[in-house]
């Protein structure tokens, strides 16, 4: 018998991915989305049947839904991935930040707790918790299991409460419950308002003359980035192991914000100079300066490793954002 999977965030990058590697490991995937006047699925239309809607489920993890969700779909595996996931977003919406990303966290956990206790759910159901190299904050790296968290940003505080709820319900309930302490991750399917994703689009858009200017904020903010298909094979690898136990996933390597950026103008030929404005404007009120993950534990315990280079995933998110831009220019020159 096939195991089923529940994911929350499952229309994002890394839902997406996930939800991909774990059907080509004949699970039953079910996803929880968003209920909102536009349809956000592209990133998983591919992978559902547009007839068939019933491993999609409507829900938040703002209320009681998830429970009801949970219980129907009687899941082995929970990966919860969904939370209000931009930094800087999170200042102009604390309030919600740490409802979604932080109570949010709870509000499943309860719900196994809960389904565990009426019989409703297996007692070995298993729980991911997407937690966020974001809770390092201002503590200098490299950065691993042991380091001390300093978030300086309602999102790395939202993240450290999920975080700790995710170790309390594991000690307190016997729950296996894990968390996965990931690095930044990026992929084509990044959302544009991340600053790589925003980059490329940005140079691949003003390669083919759509866009004049390029506008950032902090460019010497320095960043350990993998790719999210690495990333989420990490997530399945760490319910899979044989106890609960918190991992951190990095490729322990470090570029700044200016370094990437230079990077994909140079790859397009352009010039930085020429394009590229700073404004304070797009500073967050709190910046962390510098992440550099040791995933020593993952890759000596599990025998993980990124398998896609940072050039390599520079090279996939340049190569989608001008066949995007392509697209778009045709359609321009076709009005």
């Amino acid at each position: 018998m096939n195991k089923v999977a529940l994911i929350t965030g499952i229309t994002g990058q890394d839902g997406s991915y996930l939800s991909e590697f774990l059907l080509t490991k004949g699970y039953e995937v079910h996803g929880v989305v968003r209920r909102s006047s536009l349809i956000n699925t592209n990133r998983i239309d591919h992978l559902f049947d547009p007839e068939d809607r019933t491993k999609i489920h409507y829900g938040d993890l703002g209320d009681g839904s998830i429970e009801d969700i949970i219980f129907n779909v009687k899941p082995d595996e929970i990966y919860n991935i969904g939370s209000m996931s931009h930094v800087s977003v999170s200042f102009k919406i604390p309030e919600y930040t740490g409802d979604i990303t932080g109570l949010g966290v709870l509000r499943v956990l309860e719900a196994v707790r809960r389904g565990r206790e009426l019989g409703i759910l297996k007692k070995d159901v298993k729980f991911y918790q997407a937690s966020s190299s974001e809770m390092f904050g201002l503590t200098p790296p490299p950065q691993n299991e042991s380091t001390v968290f300093n978030p300086v940003s309602p999102y790395g505080c939202a993240k450290c409460y999920g975080y700790y709820i995710t170790r309390t319900y594991r000690k307190g309930y016997g729950i296996f419950a894990v968390n996965g302490i990931l690095f930044n991750h990026e992929s084509p399917r990044r959302g544009m308002r991340f600053v790589t994703r925003k980059i490329t689009r940005a140079a691949a858009r003003i390669k083919l003359g759509l866009q004049d200017k390029l506008t950032l904020g902090n460019l010497s903010a320095k960043r350990d980035w993998g790719h999210s298909k690495d990333y989420v094979r990490a997530m399945w690898m760490m319910l899979q192991h044989d106890k609960p136990e918190d991992w951190v996933v990095s490729t322990q390597d470090q570029y700044s914000v200016k370094e990437f950026l230079y990077t994909v103008f140079k790859k397009l030929d352009l010039d930085v100079d020429k394009y590229v404005v700073l404004d304070d404007i797009c500073k967050r009120p709190n910046d962390v300066p510098s992440l550099l993950g040791d995933s020593t534990k993952i890759r000596t315990v599990l025998g993980w490793k990124p398998e896609i280079s940072y050039e390599e995933l520079v090279d996939e998110m340049i190569a989608n954002d001008l066949k995007l831009a392509k697209q778009e220019k045709l359609i321009k020159e076709g009005e």
